[in-house]
């Protein structure tokens, strides 16, 4: 606090305000002798000057000072004695410049030192519980803003997590699909390695991102549709129906296409039972259903698909995403996130 930047209109302030308050209780004297008002104020203004000063040096070294066992003890407890001292030489040079102004010898009186020892350690007292104060503000300040900072990156850590989760799994679907259409189709397979490039392309440029554009992300999902329906053909129905603006709205990237995925992974998609996904909005969101026809024996999974979204949306939005398991349909709701 002693080192603040405009220390000197504090000292002005403090000053005029001591000067006031020994006028309305011992007039002019501060000592057994009577002073001019202007004498009266050069004293007052002298001790609060020096004390001030001395206290910020103290300040501004105390890292040197507080050495061996002297660290065990709290900043503000050695600033606070050792500015008992610097109250005395403040009150002592006073004195003896207030009798060179006088033109008077220069003498050491012990009841005009005692008088204003007092004044000078009520102003000490007083300037050292605010710099107390201002100290654990400060202190409260930093820590709130480590405990944010933590929070932030504790978040980022648990997005890229997340966000690692997506792309190991869904390559090695692809790759599956791939391997049987390589040696069959040839052409098919050409196509689909085009495709194959988009939807990777898409992952490498979104990877580093928390969200995309709708558009981006329904621009991925075409191409991934394609691969999909290259390999169910007619088994798997897509019904799409998106009336938002899809350049003013964002998503988290992936999210659609692990649906869809889930989708497909725990349903029957065959000729007699094709399953039908839609997408569509509905009131600032977008969602993913498709008709419910559990396999019977269900793949392995590690159920991380949609708890990974849910995830992602709690770190990017305070609205939630909204899983609904009905009697003949599964729907998941994913609201639209609009960046301010």
């Amino acid at each position: 606090m002693f080192s603040v930047k405009y220390r000197y209109g504090f000292i002005l302030l403090l000053a005029v305000y001591s000067y006031f308050n020994i006028q309305f209780t011992v007039g002019e004297k501060l000592f057994d002798a009577e002073l001019t008002n202007i004498h009266l104020f050069g004293v007052l203004s002298a001790v609060v000057l020096l004390i001030w000063e001395f206290n910020r040096l103290v300040e501004i070294n105390l890292p040197r000072i507080a050495t061996g066992l002297l660290k065990k003890v709290h900043p503000l407890i050695i600033l606070f004695f050792v500015s008992m001292l610097n109250v005395a030489i403040a009150c002592f040079i006073t004195l003896f410049l207030l009798d060179i102004v006088l033109i008077a010898p220069l003498q050491y009186d012990f009841t005009h030192t005692r008088l204003l020892l007092a004044f000078g350690f009520r102003v000490n007292l007083f300037l050292n519980c605010v710099n107390a104060i201002v100290f654990y503000m400060n202190r409260l300040k930093q820590t709130q803003l480590e405990a944010e900072q933590l929070k932030k990156e504790s978040i980022e850590a648990q997005f890229e997590a997340l966000r690692s989760q997506v792309n190991p799994h869904f390559m090695f679907n692809c790759f599956n699909v791939l391997s049987n259409l390589v040696y069959k189709d040839p052409d098919t397979s050409s196509k689909f390695i085009a495709q194959l490039s988009n939807v990777y392309r898409y992952l490498l440029q979104s990877q580093q991102k928390k969200v995309v554009t709708l558009q981006e992300e329904l621009s991925f999902i075409e191409s991934y549709l394609y691969l999909l329906k290259m390999r169910h053909g007619e088994n798997l129905i897509i019904e799409k129906k998106l009336e938002a603006n899809s350049d003013n709205f964002y998503v988290a990237p992936a999210s659609l296409q692990m649906l869809i995925e889930n989708a497909i992974k725990h349903n029957i998609v065959s000729k007699n039972n094709p399953l039908t996904i839609r997408l569509y909005t509905h009131n600032g969101s977008i969602v993913v259903s498709n008709n419910l026809q559990e396999k019977e024996f269900k793949e392995e999974s590690t159920q991380r698909g949609l708890q990974n979204i849910q995830s992602r949306y709690r770190l990017l939005s305070d609205e939630q995403v909204v899983i609904e398991k009905l009697s003949q349909e599964f729907r998941v709701t994913i609201p639209l996130l609009q960046l301010q």
